[in-house]
């Protein structure tokens, strides 16, 4: 009895040293009101903060009702038990998800805001007031995770987090006095009703958006997804799905977007690498910047761009870029078609739209253009740009070499 007593005791101690405290502990608890549990997650995080530590969102059957304001105070982590669920999880016998999840109703106030040094991962988000078929009733909900607004942010980890009906995702648009350095996010899914999945400006060492996945599907297992109306509404907000200014050398790697109006904006103040990325039912699937010569530069490879959707063929590019800096596009392949979960046109103007009246230069390598009405797949207005393509393949599936 003595040994067993001991092994208990050491698998409970080896738990809490993995998991961390259990927020239930503090009184967080699914029977709580949003205030009640307010109150007392940040009392939890409050008491950590001075030695660091990590506390555990218990998975219930019934989600965790939290009110906004939570602020995730430096060195502390919060972590759930739930995977990254791209489709949602679902109750047995109710329209909801289950595990780690926070359910939040707070239509004024950011959901948390982080600070240095911490980490939220294996946690779902959720709104359940939010529409999933009537675009005049969506929410403009705050952000549902934002960076510190007051000081510098240092060191932020967001992983295999899914969301549910939020309106703007992850903001990281820090304050220029207040600038945030080494934010990862990884592994989340989400599809955001204002149309911006992720947004990071003011970050000046090295930013990483890795793994991350924008679909209207997210919701699938418990709300059956979003409304080919919601959709087209997205679309109309005229915002991109991840969003970057003011960056030093940013990592981008494998993510995704479908039904957004935007891809991924690379902001005028931004340098980096783009790869492996789909960009599906959107109008502008890239569009880049620059505001000096020295080190605008991106590296842009293996990707695939479907830009269908918009007001008018006209305005839909797979590519724009505009401003100085150099862009190399090397094995992207850009087509358009019909796709029944939103309006669609089916076609884009062109492969690639230059605008400007300062020089750039620009490297196609090996990319694939299908489906644009123009003469030509790239489309030249600022005559100052230096182009050169190289065994690219055009609508006609003949070489362009440029």
């Amino acid at each position: 009895m003595k040994k067993l007593w001991i092994i208990i005791s050491l698998c409970f101690f080896a738990f809490k040293f993995v998991h961390g405290e259990n927020i239930q502990e503090f009184g967080v608890l699914p029977s709580n009101t949003p205030e009640v549990n307010k109150i007392n997650l940040q009392k939890a995080i409050d008491s950590m903060q001075s030695r660091g530590g990590i506390l555990f969102v218990d998975p219930s059957d019934t989600p965790y009702k939290i009110a906004g304001g939570i602020i995730l105070r430096e060195n502390v982590s919060l972590t759930g038990a739930s995977p990254a669920t791209p489709r949602g999880t679902r109750h047995p016998s109710k329209p909801q998800p289950v595990g780690s999840v926070f359910e939040i109703t707070d239509r004024e106030q950011v959901f948390i805001t982080v600070e240095s040094g911490t980490r939220i991962s294996g946690i779902q988000f959720w709104y359940p007031e939010q529409s999933v078929k009537d675009p005049s009733a969506i929410i403009p909900y705050p952000a549902t995770i934002r960076t510190s607004q007051d000081k510098p942010t240092e060191g932020v980890t967001l992983s295999n987090l899914t969301f549910y009906g939020e309106y703007l995702t992850m903001d990281f648009a820090a304050p220029e006095n207040h600038p945030c350095e080494l934010i990862t996010i990884e592994h989340c899914y989400g599809y955001p009703l204002g149309g911006t999945f992720i947004r990071i400006d003011h970050c000046y060492d090295i930013p990483r958006i890795l793994h991350c996945h924008v679909n209207p599907a997210v919701n699938r297992r418990f709300a059956g997804g979003f409304s080919k109306e919601i959709i087209d509404h997205v679309v109309s907000q005229k915002t991109y799905a991840y969003s970057i200014d003011h960056t030093d050398n940013a990592q981008i790697m494998d993510i995704f977007t479908f039904g957004t109006y935007g891809g991924i904006e690379l902001g005028p103040a931004t340098y980096g690498q783009l790869t492996n990325f789909n960009f599906d039912c959107v109008t502008i699937g890239i569009h880049k910047s620059g505001d000096n010569a020295f080190n605008r530069n991106w590296q842009i490879t293996q990707g695939a761009i479907v830009a269908n959707t918009g007001e008018d063929v006209r305005y839909i590019h797979p590519v724009m870029i505009d401003g100085q800096g150099h862009t190399s596009i090397t094995n992207v392949e850009a087509f358009s078609g019909h796709n029944n979960a939103l309006t669609t046109l089916g076609q884009s103007y062109d492969f690639l739209t230059v605008k400007g009246d300062r020089k750039c230069t620009i490297s196609l390598i090996a990319c694939r253009m299908r489906n644009y009405i123009a003469d030509d797949p790239v489309t030249v207005e600022n005559k100052f740009a230096i182009i050169q393509a190289i065994a690219c393949i055009d609508k006609n599936e003949k070489p362009y070499n440029r």
